[in-house]
């Protein structure tokens, strides 16, 4: 069942809401610079073993309405407050992929974790995704800087480098372009936008706030978070459990899809 949601006057994000009457939901984020429909290889499964699925299209993407501003973490976090209160969603697990993942841990520390029973990671962004000062373990911010000129100089050959570094495992050419495309359907001003959003945002007081059982799940060969960014979650996370998978990169829900839907359901059902 697809429905939109008012996030704010004229602006109103895409929602997917697969088995609405199961007995446990999953709350999914998306990642950069996709759509709900990254997880494809969970909706398809994970219904079918008795889970409500709710993909969410973040604002600029997908589905969803395209404004001009609203970008930032609190922004984004807002309107995922909006979706759990419309869809009166209770005792979910919230589930976040790469900057979802960031999405999620912003909406846990300025929400408060409102309705939320567990939290789950994949592929974070967070604490940071770039490098600083006092953080060594991210992208050099020369790295986003060439993204974000190449979202406004040629965007499908940004969108076809992310992607070939993006799993570790081999894809066909149609799954590859497949991937490409949902990017293509996000609009080039949110692109760059959220990609800008990853030099000023910073998580690492977020991670302190959290107080639900937590699942982190990141490939070691990931080339856009890289894994200690995965050791930083568990440290800086209360209750939290990592599972690192060996054959995976940044598209772990795809590259170790059968791990990845047993990992996730494992958590929920403990």
């Amino acid at each position: 069942m697809g429905l939109y949601i008012d996030v704010e006057p004229d602006v109103n994000v895409y929602v997917e809401d697969l088995n609405p009457e199961g007995d446990k939901t999953i709350l999914f984020i998306h990642g950069w610079p996709a759509n709900y429909q990254m997880f494809e290889y969970q909706f398809n499964q994970l219904p079918k073993m008795g889970y409500r699925c709710v993909g969410v299209d973040t604002r600029g993407f997908g589905n969803s309405d395209k404004p001009w501003r609203g970008y930032d973490y609190d922004t984004l976090a807002d309107d995922i407050r909006c979706v759990v209160e419309a869809l009166d969603l209770h005792d979910f697990t919230l589930a976040g992929h790469s900057t979802g993942g960031a999405i999620a841990i912003r909406y846990m520390a300025r929400h408060r974790g409102f309705r939320v029973s567990k939290l789950a990671l994949f592929a974070a962004a967070a604490p940071s995704l770039i490098q600083r000062p006092y953080f060594p373990y991210g992208l050099q911010r020369e790295d986003v800087t060439r993204i974000i000129q190449g979202t406004y100089t040629d965007r499908p050959e940004m969108l076809r480098g992310f992607g070939n570094m993006f799993f570790f495992q081999h894809i066909t050419q149609p799954l590859s372009d497949w991937f490409f495309n949902l990017g293509l359907q996000a609009a080039s001003w949110s692109t760059a936008a959220v990609a800008a959003a990853w030099l000023d945002e910073e998580l690492f007081s977020d991670l302190g706030k959290i107080h639900v059982p937590t699942l982190i799940l990141h490939g070691i060969h990931d080339k856009v978070c890289l894994f200690p960014l995965a050791l930083a979650q568990k440290k800086g996370i209360r209750n939290a459990k990592l599972v690192p998978f060996q054959y995976s990169g940044h598209g772990l829900f795809y590259d170790e899809c059968d791990k990845f839907n047993k990992e996730l359901t494992d958590f929920i059902d403990e």
